[in-house]
């Protein structure tokens, strides 16, 4: 193991860093002061640090600063941590917080080794998160422009008498809505005129995201979980961009942990209280496996759809995906027949799927990326 001389705990801003600093040999940690958030700033302070023979281990907690920082020290040829904030250890009865007690809590945490640090995708990684990201987001957007143009025709007596919405019998419909106010027209219009335009930018981000998923160093990844029921592409690729490689989790207990979709526990003593699941960790795949677990309330069955995707896959992966199928279906089943709320249901199946995954993970030859240090 490296042995560091020097510990460096960093309060990131937007505009500012404090920086304060922890030798190995223990002591006082002192506070160094607060630079520039610029490159020329940090290059500056890593020449004053590292005179003589110093070996430093940089860290800061992950924020909306992004991953700059650490990009740079790495490229400097330095150790620099991105610790989890939701996993600082924390005082209870610390109520003063300043950028300076920030510093010096990190220096002082990380030559105690005990921070948690992230997993840091390279450009190309998060390049592929921002893109699945930014279709969440127009999804989230579109969503909200025809809950607003539903009640904007409800709130006037405009009720469309077919069987689903936002069908192309539907749009046929609002074709011929016609308001007598010229004001009111003009209103629904442009509610109508937006549905329309998110609905175009969700469709060319979803050409995107396959393009990019090809191309991507995943793609053997992204091929193999799309054999799984419930998990198309979009999926297996928020899957895999938000997760990186999947061989960095020991064991699919971890990887459940990770997700958030283990029961949260408080137990002392003869006492054990179990509750809903934690919800900590990524959301975003949280959320998509919940989605794909609703596909097993239906019997197991290799449709052809599953099966054209099965066959583009090595015969390991096709019998991780048939086993999971036959798991989760019957399982649903039990839990459903014990008269378990269909919420969660989907929730104790969405954690057993991310077994499945962690599985067909260890199953892929792992992808060549640049080292995290």
């Amino acid at each position: 193991m490296k042995q560091f001389t020097k510990y460096v705990g960093l309060d990131v801003h937007k505009d500012t860093i404090a920086v304060a600093l922890a030798d190995q040999a223990g002591g006082e940690v002192r506070y160094f002061g607060e630079i520039a958030h610029t490159p020329q700033a940090v290059a500056k302070l890593l020449r004053q640090l590292t005179k003589g023979d110093a070996r430093l281990s940089f860290c800061y907690e992950a924020g909306p600063c992004g991953y700059g920082l650490h990009r740079q020290l790495q490229e400097l040829q330095q150790d620099c941590r991105v610790v989890a904030p939701s996993l600082i250890p924390k005082k209870a009865g610390d109520r003063v917080k300043t950028d300076r007690r920030d510093a010096l809590m990190l220096a002082r945490l990380l030559r105690a080794g005990e921070l948690t640090a992230v997993w840091v995708p390279d450009g190309a990684q998060e390049a592929l998160r921002d893109l699945t990201r930014a279709r969440e987001d127009m999804k989230h957007l579109q969503r909200q422009a025809k809950q607003r143009l539903l009640a904007f025709l409800l709130r006037h007596g405009r009720r469309y008498d077919g069987k689903d919405n936002w069908t192309q019998a539907h749009y046929r419909w609002l074709e011929g809505v016609k308001f007598d106010p010229p004001t009111q027209q003009i209103v629904f219009q442009e509610y109508v005129d937006t549905v329309v335009v998110l609905s175009k930018r969700v469709a060319a981000l979803d050409g995107q995201i396959e393009s990019a998923a090809r191309e991507s160093v995943f793609w053997a990844v992204i091929e193999a979980l799309m054999a799984l029921r419930g998990v198309n592409l979009l999926t297996a690729t928020i899957v895999v961009a938000e997760l990186g490689d999947l061989k960095r989790f020991a064991s699919a207990p971890q990887l459940m942990a990770y997700l958030g979709v283990v029961p949260s526990e408080y137990s002392s003593g003869p006492k054990q209280t179990r509750g809903g699941i934690t919800k900590t960790g990524n959301g975003h795949v949280r959320r998509v496996l919940i989605e794909a677990a609703w596909t097993y309330r239906h019997p197991a069955r290799k449709t052809a759809v599953l099966q054209r995707r099965a066959e583009r896959t090595p015969e390991v992966i096709q019998e991780i995906a048939w086993d999971a199928q036959k798991r989760l279906c019957g399982r649903y089943r039990h839990l459903e027949a014990k008269g378990k709320l269909k919420v969660q249901v989907c929730t104790a199946i969405a954690r057993e799927l991310s077994g499945f995954i962690w599985a067909i993970g260890q199953a892929v030859p792992a992808p060549s990326v640049p080292a995290q240090a």
